[in-house]
């Protein structure tokens, strides 16, 4: 899903890459009576990404978001939002995305299919997901792929229908990810790896691009 395509005669097998948290922030707008559309974010995902970059097709993403790190910028308002009103945030804690499909597009772009459970119900979701990086960090010295991705869903299909001269239905996800490969997140690692990584002039054999187009 997040890789450009090999030379075709080094077809390479499919990376696991885990999400990095701490560069992850999921967002979503929604109309405020017309007036607005103001922007709520999720932090702390965590989640694995498979993929092949030869085959764009058999790639495979699986998110898990926890609901109460809502962040609305306002205590009472967060507060209401996640109580039984809406997300009921103590009965269902998590929500999860798992990708069925994936089709790329023209240059970075992919089309990811797949089904999201939020609020106790499963619906599928469709995310415009673009490359915007896959290469070593300049850090870490791990392969690393940077992404956006932005969708579109029902608040009322997943049973949030509450207060709807107020707030909007259709909720827009925005979403900025950045996924290391073999996992851990690119700040723990800078950390963990600062007296044995090695130099720009020197990288690891692991560390090397494995195909032509990578970023």
């Amino acid at each position: 899903m997040l890789l450009a395509a090999a030379a075709p005669e080094a077809r390479a097998a499919r990376e696991h890459y885990r999400l990095d948290p701490v560069h992850t922030r999921v967002a979503f707008q929604v109309s405020h009576a017309g007036f607005s559309n103001p922007i709520g974010t999720f932090a702390k995902a965590t989640g694995t990404l498979d993929f092949d970059p030869d085959d764009w097709s058999t790639a495979r993403v699986v998110v898990e978001l926890p609901i109460a790190t809502l962040d609305l910028g306002d205590t009472a308002w967060q507060g209401k939002i996640l109580d039984r009103t809406f997300f009921d945030a103590t009965r269902f804690p998590t929500a999860r995305f798992t990708s069925t499909r994936v089709e790329r597009g023209a240059g970075q772009h992919a089309r990811v299919t797949g089904e999201l459970t939020l609020h106790g119900v499963t619906q599928p979701l469709v995310l415009e997901v673009d490359l915007n990086a896959l290469r070593r960090h300049p850090l870490t010295f791990k392969r690393t792929a940077g992404f956006s991705a932005r969708g579109q869903l029902s608040r009322k299909a997943f049973g949030m229908g509450a207060w709807e001269q107020v707030v909007g239905d259709v909720v827009t996800l925005l979403i900025e990810a950045e996924a290391v490969r073999g996992g851990g997140t690119g700040d723990e690692d800078a950390h963990d790896e600062a007296s044995t990584r090695p130099t720009p002039d020197a990288p690891t054999k692991d560390d090397e691009p494995h195909d032509a187009h990578s970023k």
